[in-house]
């Protein structure tokens, strides 16, 4: 009697819906390296230059600032960073303006793109920590949004982006971001406006401002290292 090979298990196939997460993941993916690669490749003003064009532009250049943050804050770009650059190009009131809207710009673009791409997709780009950030968000709502924007110990994107798949009204969502927001950012800000003079951004890192906003940027920078090692 010859035995019978026992059929081999089909292999699972990808769904529709996995294959959208992948592909959307893949274009937002796309967008942030042309992003990057367009901020490369732009040869930056002098700090003094950068201060007359923003006055000549007036509010039309505010609004572009704004955006730029904004856009900025869809990826692990330290908001600290943005802020204190806001305040020493365009000043104390006019960079808190900057900030603040394009803060919100940034929240509200990752929340919906949350929303949009779904939990794969976003869970490959956040990491554990968006996992945390999620299961807090998902129980806490209103409360957990504030919390994370006062004491921010997940990145700027992951709690949106979090937020976004997370059972958290966009209503809610909005006035915690705003709440939140403000004392940070008032900080920091006026502590790019304290710069009076500035000859080259090179030497912004020799100021307190600076500094911050440097190791602002080294602590994201290896936060993402060490993510990308343990996958």
């Amino acid at each position: 009697m010859t035995d019978v090979a026992a059929p081999h298990a089909p292999q699972a196939r990808r769904g529709p819906l996995q294959r959208g997460h992948g592909a959307r993941l893949a274009v937002l993916a796309a967008l942030l390296g042309i992003a990057a690669v367009v901020v490369a490749v732009v040869d930056l003003p002098a700090v003094d230059s950068a201060r007359d064009w923003l006055d000549d532009a007036g509010a039309l250049g505010l609004v572009l600032l704004a955006l730029g943050v904004g856009l900025a804050l869809l990826g692990p770009v330290p908001r600290t960073a943005l802020s204190v650059l806001a305040g020493l190009v365009a000043g104390f009131w006019p960079g808190l303006a900057v900030s603040l809207v394009g803060g919100m710009l940034g929240g509200v673009g990752a929340f919906a793109l949350g929303r949009l791409l779904g939990r794969p997709a976003v869970a490959a780009l956040g990491g554990p920590r968006m996992a945390r950030a999620d299961r807090f968000l998902d129980a806490r709502g209103f409360g957990a949004v504030l919390t994370l924007r006062l004491v921010p110990a997940a990145p700027f994107s992951v709690v949106s982006y979090a937020a976004g798949l997370a059972a958290v009204r966009p209503g809610p969502y909005l006035a915690a971001t705003a709440l939140g927001l403000l004392p940070s950012t008032v900080l920091q800000v006026g502590a790019g406006a304290s710069v009076e003079h500035l000859d080259r951004w090179a030497d912004a890192l020799t100021t307190p401002a600076g500094t911050a906003a440097a190791v602002a940027v080294l602590l994201a920078a290896a936060g993402l290292a060490v993510r990308w090692r343990r996958r």
